[in-house]
């Protein structure tokens, strides 16, 4: 990966590309708060309509490294757009669609284009920035993904109830142009790698410290998802869940200061703040245990949870990006299929923990897994998390 000639950080083209993340995940979410307007509108049933999350899951999931390896050669800045342009008609197409399986294709190609942005975001915001400033660069860039959480889709989901749910997506479709032309604008193109140096997914699976951040990844974002999908249930449990919106909006609040603290340490302490984020996430998740006696305990809890989520995307991706070299596109890919996986995994694996259980055997799960991160992290010292790229 070529640094740039400056020595200073693009901070308006690093912003674009923030906007993309935010227009990414705010596309995501907003059916979970629009479910039963969408399903009454189309006719459909509540659980029907919550299948668009699941169409634009399964278009990442399924073609983030395919799309990839098709593409790695293009220049990225072309990529950029050409995937912006992917969630403009996506959300149009929502937007106008009167009929539930046109709108699953739409929702579905949203997550196409959602698979070759995330797969090439973070190695794009890298490029733009002197070495010494990667990591900073990229926690700018993934600033929009808390900033979607804890403003987007609440303020979607209002504005959804005031004026309709379709315009939620006509807005989201018009921001999509707004940021392919700031992106056209602002940003600078790189050259994409050239056949002769591209790697196969087994030779950047085994390159050092790729499975390690992999396997993090996998941990991490399967406890987060156990929780954060079933957090109403959760707050049932302990007997708040009257304070759903407001649980959610710390978390946001506390995930946007721990993108902060990220960015203004990850090129310097990389593998120190992936091992706190693991730490702070088990605290939280100890602390949830005595939540239904002590609701100050479960306030406190899901502060450290923010603050241990909302800067792990950008650690997630800078490590595996120090390890990747000029293969960091293709390795970004299997990171956004992990993630996906994870995400299903987590509603998955929750939704069994409910059915068998009760809402309290979700942190036990959460414990278990964050342990099994940290162990990872710990033994990689050995091999070399923050090694060298090869």
């Amino acid at each position: 990966m070529t640094p740039v000639a400056s020595e200073r950080l693009p901070v308006w083209p690093l912003l674009t590309l923030s906007m993309a993340a935010f227009i990414t995940i705010v596309t995501e979410a907003l059916p979970a708060g629009l479910l039963p307007q969408m399903a009454a509108d189309l006719q459909v049933s509540a659980s029907a309509a919550g299948q668009t999350i699941t169409a634009y899951a399964l278009g990442s999931l399924l073609t983030a490294i395919p799309l990839t390896l098709l593409t790695q050669h293009w220049h990225r800045r072309r990529i950029m757009i050409f995937t912006l342009a992917g969630f403009a008609l996506a959300n149009a197409v929502t937007a106008i669609s009167a009929h539930y399986l046109l709108t699953l294709a739409a929702r579905f190609l949203a997550g196409v284009a959602a698979g070759g942005l995330w797969a090439i975001a973070a190695g794009y915001a890298a490029q733009m920035a002197p070495a010494s400033k990667r990591g900073r660069a990229v926690a700018i860039a993934m600033a929009g993904t808390p900033l979607a959480l804890s403003i987007g889709v609440p303020a979607g989901t209002w504005l959804g109830d005031i004026a309709g749910w379709r315009l939620c997506f006509g807005i989201m479709s018009v921001l999509a142009c707004l940021a392919m032309l700031a992106i056209r604008l602002t940003a600078p193109d790189f050259a994409g790698q050239p056949r002769r140096q591209q790697r196969s997914l087994r030779e950047v699976l085994v390159l050092p410290g790729v499975r390690t951040v992999l396997f993090v990844v996998l941990c991490s974002v399967l406890a987060h998802n156990i929780l954060y999908t079933y957090i109403s249930p959760f707050l049932l449990r302990v007997g708040m869940a009257s304070q759903t919106s407001a649980v959610l909006l710390l978390f946001g609040v506390f995930s946007l200061f721990s993108i902060a603290v990220t960015g203004a340490l990850i090129d310097r302490y990389l593998k120190l703040l992936m091992s706190l984020c693991l730490l702070l996430f088990l605290l939280a998740a100890m602390l949830l245990v005595f939540a239904a006696q002590t609701p100050l305990l479960l306030w406190l809890a899901v502060a450290l949870w923010g603050l241990a989520f909302g800067g792990a995307p950008s650690l997630l991706q800078t490590a595996l990006m120090n390890h990747a070299g000029q293969s960091a596109d293709t390795a970004q890919s299997m990171l956004v299929t992990v993630w996906n996986l994870a995400i299903g995994g987590g509603g998955m694996a929750g939704g069994v923990l409910l059915s068998h259980t009760e809402a309290g055997a979700l942190v036990p799960a959460m414990l278990v897994l964050l342990l099994a991160g940290l162990l990872a992290i710990w033994r990689s010292r050995h091999y070399g998390l923050l090694g060298t790229a090869s």
